[in-house]
């Protein structure tokens, strides 16, 4: 009895991990005004060890950023008729407005299948899709093009090898946000995987919001949607009365 007290006793001393995580962020709010063009926010840290380096397998990283999750209408277009048309559309249940995954070499060599299955590390897995209608049986085309679509415009971003770590221990990489960014908390986490298993987690978050202008102008389509629809009409009115005096000035 009393060698199992003093084994139990020992397992709740040790370390939950052998390693964890220390982060830092260059800045933990990214604001958005009329002139916002975009931004990079440098994530760094370093590896706290209770115990010696391990010799293997190497140590890697990887750091994913995940911005507010919305459901998504995914439309298939044909040609028919000499006419582009919709004829199919997948509702994505739940797909990150913005997502980067970094990695210290490449993400594959970095996670297992398994555990990525796990923590939704990789851009397809942090995409939920639960069902499509009937007639469609290729739904995962519909994942694939909206994935498409993300990358050309940065908004889904996979940076292998971008992951700088130094020794085992100082690890830092910059994330590049577009500028077109949705509102809200940036869900930021950091992994430390040793032969594609994972042995730390630590997460934290960016927080995104509308300055000035900008914030001016969201928060009274929210609040007063008639006086917005007003104010939008009048700015429209005035634009091509302007158009049209300057038109008429140069006919003159």
């Amino acid at each position: 009895m009393r060698a199992l007290a003093l084994s139990i006793l020992l397992l709740v001393a040790s370390p939950v991990f052998a390693e964890e995580v220390v982060l830092g962020l260059s800045k933990d709010q990214v604001s958005i005004n009329t002139s916002f063009d975009g931004s990079e926010i440098l994530i760094f840290g370093a590896v706290k060890r209770e115990k010696p380096i391990p010799d293997t397998p190497r140590l890697q990283v990887i750091v994913t950023v995940a911005g507010p999750s919305e459901t998504v209408t995914v439309r298939r277009k044909e040609k028919r008729f000499g006419i582009w048309v919709n004829t199919d559309a997948v509702d994505v249940d739940s797909a990150p407005s913005f997502y980067a995954v970094s990695s210290s070499t490449l993400l594959g060599l970095s996670i297992s299948e398994t555990e990525d299955q796990r923590h939704k590390v990789s851009i397809p897995r942090a995409i939920r899709s639960v069902g499509a209608p009937m007639n469609i049986t290729n739904s995962a085309t519909f994942s694939e093009a909206l994935i498409r679509i993300k990358k050309r415009s940065d908004q889904y971003q996979l940076n292998e090898g971008t992951v700088s770590v130094d020794e085992q221990t100082l690890f830092r990489t910059a994330i590049k946000l577009p500028s077109a960014l949705t509102e809200g908390d940036y869900q930021t986490r950091i992994f430390l995987t040793r032969g594609g298993e994972v042995v730390s987690k630590h997460d934290t978050s960016i927080y995104v919001r509308k300055v000035g202008m900008e914030r001016w102008l969201f928060n009274l389509s929210r609040e007063n949607a008639f006086l917005y629809g007003l104010m939008s009409l009048a700015i429209a009115i005035a634009a091509g009365w302007g158009a049209s005096a300057v038109f008429s000035a140069f006919r003159r």
